[in-house]
Parts: structure tokens; sequence; C-alpha cells
């Protein structure tokens, strides 16, 4: 078992107040939602997740957005608030606070593109920050692909170029997204893998714009820090 636990950091530029206030937002969002009945979450869910087939009929479609900051489970929380903590802040740090805001939600809008695509007919709600932490992953891997990602294996820290680390995920993302075409196994069912890929994908184009209109403001400096069904973003 291994899962990323902190990366290089950004010496300077911009504070990044839109990806610890996401955080924020998002924890509290679940807090809220865990407070619920079993009948109050699973509403809480159908009125602001995103459903495919109400979307493309121009339903709803402020959940959108609002489907960003719900989660299925506190597993399902705790896995996205991690990768969003460690890929987040360098590329807000480069970029400016605002232009990491509307990053982030074109993103996520993104990646509900892509799983809407393949998904048209589902009447399953779609939650989670997934979708554009996608997004923020695919930049990351333009920007710093030679960035650190530290690593917990078993028991061992280890550190491994970013550009490894992320290749590794979205291969398994491509991976999973296509068996989840071909049928609905116990491995894939449930997760909006193509909300994955597209948010990634959105990434890629929007770092590689980044990467050559806004050089990161100072050196990288080593991490330090320890560290009803839904689809899943």
């Amino acid at each position: 078992m291994f899962f990323p636990i902190g990366d290089d950091q950004v010496k300077g530029g911009y504070f990044p107040f839109f990806s610890y206030t996401f955080i924020a937002i998002n924890v509290l969002v679940f807090v809220y939602q865990a407070s619920l009945s079993i009948p109050g979450f699973e509403q809480f869910v159908y009125t602001y997740g995103s459903i495919p087939k109400e979307t493309l009929a121009g339903q709803d479609t402020f959940t959108l957005f609002t489907s960003m900051f719900l989660h299925g489970s506190w597993m399902h929380l705790l896995g996205n608030m991690l990768f969003l903590w460690i890929f987040a802040d360098n590329i807000e740090a480069t970029i400016g606070n605002f232009r990491f805001l509307v990053f982030y939600l074109i993103g996520g809008l993104a990646a509900h593109a892509g799983h809407i695509y393949f998904n048209m007919g589902s009447e399953i709600p779609t939650v989670g920050a997934s979708g554009a932490i996608s997004a923020v992953m695919g930049a990351y891997l333009v920007m710093y692909p030679t960035s650190k990602i530290k690593m917990l294996v078993l028991v061992f820290f280890i550190r491994v170029p970013a550009f490894i680390f992320l290749i590794f995920w979205i291969v398994q993302q491509v991976t999973l997204g296509n068996q989840s075409l071909q049928s609905m196994t116990n491995e894939t069912a449930g997760v909006a893998w193509w909300a994955h890929i597209t948010g990634f994908v959105f990434g890629l184009v929007a770092g590689l714009f980044y990467r050559l209109n806004y050089p990161h403001p100072g050196q990288m400096l080593p991490d330090h820090s320890p560290f009803d069904r839904t689809d899943l973003l």
C-alpha cells in the first residue's frame, strides 16, 4: 500500500488562500452531511449532487458546482483533500489566487463534461472534488515535473519525481475508465473515472499555458510535513 503525503514547495509567490479555503469548505460540508440522518444524507446528495440526465435536460445546473464540495464518505473526503493539499498550493502560489480559483472551477466543469458524455442517461448523482483535483494534477505534471513527491510505502518514506507518480496515476485512471465502459465490475463501479481523465487532460493544457506565462516565483523546497450509491469524483 502506498500514497503521497507531501511534495516540494514553491518558495515565495502568492499565499494559497483558495487551496486551503476549498479544503475547509469540503470538510465543513461533509461534517454537515455526516450530521444528517441516512435519509437526510441521501436527500442532500440527490439535491446538490450532479445528475447527468438532469444536467443534459437543463435542470439544476447549479449542481455542477455544488457537487464539487460534496463527498460520499469520510474516506472519499480524506483522500481527495490529501491530494488537494499536496498539489494545489504550488499552482496557486505560481499563477495567483483568482486565476487559480477560475482554473479550479473550470477544471471541475471539464471533468463533469467527460463524465456526462459517457453517462448521458445516468440518474445517479455525482459528488466529489477529484474531477477538479485531477485538473490540478494535470497542471502540476506540466509545471513541476521534477518536483519530488514524498510517498509512504508500507512503513517506508520515499521520494519520487512528480512525473513518475502522475503518469502512473493517469495510466491507472485510463485503464479503469476503459474497464468501466466494458463492464461494471466491483473495481470500477461507483467511480467517475472519465471525470478524472478529462479533468486531467484539461489540467495538462492549462498547465502548459501557465508554465509558459507564469514561471514559478522561487525555488522548490523539500516538504517536511507529516502527514445509496453515488458516483464519486
